[in-house]
């Protein structure tokens, strides 16, 4: 396979960068991150480095994709919410997971490009697209073990945290349009515990509660 070599070095890089996640390092192995690229770019797929999809949106780095999703600590059949599909890659790493995976894109061109390719991964059972504001969540459909906000949002998602069951966690970048800090949160009852845990930057959230 072309890629193999490419997605054996990725792997190893993503060690080095400190995902030890044994779950979290098979899922990035086994999802073909090369079909959610943009022709052209299938070689650069397994590089860690994040690429244009149209429409001003990227596909992350895959360490900040592992990173954040092994932050969440997610475990089999657990009710994941993320904001932002995207290419569709994320989405398909919580499928890999075996994770049940409610997923929002507001542009709808991208939403449809996304839902055909985690098909054609044979993910259908266990994802659910909408197309819409995703800054607003879903809370007709949870409350949820997990929320991945996979765009910049300029404030702490407040309004997402009763979206959550308790001991629910939600990561999210949270700063200016530029940059931005990675934080996790975590619902003890009443109580939302949070974390920093590096800077990077993502697109800006758009909506409601976004810019």
């Amino acid at each position: 396979m072309i890629y193999e070599k490419k997605i054996k070095e990725l792997v190893n890089h993503l060690r080095q960068m400190g995902i030890t996640d044994d779950r979290v390092l098979q899922a990035m192995q086994k999802v073909p991150r090369h079909l959610f690229v943009g022709k052209g770019m299938e070689l650069q797929a397994y590089e860690d480095k994040a690429l244009p999809i149209g429409y001003g949106q990227t596909i992350s780095h895959p360490s900040t994709v592992a990173q954040m999703t092994q932050a969440l600590q997610l475990k089999p059949g657990e009710k994941v919410l993320e904001i932002g599909t995207g290419s569709g890659y994320q989405a398909s790493i919580l499928c890999e997971l075996g994770c049940q995976v409610y997923t929002i894109e507001t542009i709808r061109a991208l939403a449809i490009q996304a839902e055909k390719r985690l098909k054609e991964l044979k993910y259908t059972y266990r994802f659910v697209m909408k197309i819409g504001d995703g800054s607003k969540g879903w809370p007709e459909k949870g409350p949820f073990d997990a929320i991945i906000v996979t765009a910049a949002s300029p404030m702490k998602p407040i309004h997402l945290f009763g979206q959550l069951n308790d001991r629910g966690r939600l990561i999210a970048p949270i700063g200016d349009r530029d940059k931005q800090t990675l934080m996790l949160f975590q619902k003890n009852g009443e109580q939302i515990s949070e974390k920093k845990l590096t800077k990077l930057s993502f697109v800006p959230l758009t909506g409601a509660h976004g810019w």
